[in-house]
């Protein structure tokens, strides 16, 4: 493979968009059509390095008209592939995932806080959950104010949180609004 057409701003490939696909579908299951199909316009995935952004065709085909050589990013970043294949969602996705999101988990106020410096969700600051949430599957959390604060994976189904103790794990955090910040803490004080 040419190294350096994988550095360039390009479509996915088929094994690049399974992958990908199946990472979303963890989150909002066959919603996938609808992130593509929308009602306003047809968007579609490419890939800037090891970077997939999710833009619109109208944006996709004025972008055309750049050197591809030229282009760092468009759209809105929905994660990276790893040096080992895999896909890593990057919570610039998080608006995009909380319109189609299968399965949901409300923190406690007291919680918010815990959760945006990166720490799992524990049972003691759980308010809900989305009925019928398997173990290990994709959900997103929101506050009691129904705005999104990030995802993660559920630690427990629905069904076995009610007889956990408070200290146990419910979601184990994956990316938070949060990352922001301190993101811009590192860069400012390193």
């Amino acid at each position: 493979i040419n190294n350096t057409y994988h550095q360039k701003m390009r479509p996915l490939t088929e094994d690049e968009t399974k992958i990908l696909f199946q990472k979303l579908s963890d989150y909002i299951g066959r919603s996938i059509e609808n992130l593509i199909n929308r009602s306003d316009e047809r968007h579609c995935f490419r890939l800037v390095k090891d970077l997939v952004y999710y833009v619109s065709e109208k944006v996709m085909k004025s972008a055309t008209s750049i050197s591809r050589d030229t282009i760092l990013h468009f759209g809105t970043c929905f994660g990276k592939f790893t040096k080992s294949g895999k896909f890593r969602l990057h919570i610039t996705a998080l608006d995009h995932l909380s319109q189609y999101a299968k399965f949901k988990v409300w923190v406690k106020p007291n919680a918010e806080m815990s959760f945006l410096y990166g720490n799992n969700v524990l049972k003691s600051g759980l308010a809900r959950m989305t009925e019928l949430t398997p173990q290990f599957a994709g959900v997103i959390v929101y506050n009691m104010s129904d705005i999104p604060l990030g995802f993660g994976v559920a630690a427990q189904a629905t069904e076995t949180c009610k007889d956990l103790e408070p200290a146990s794990n419910v979601v184990l955090h994956q990316a938070d609004i949060g990352e922001y910040l301190r993101g811009m803490e590192d860069e400012i004080f390193s």
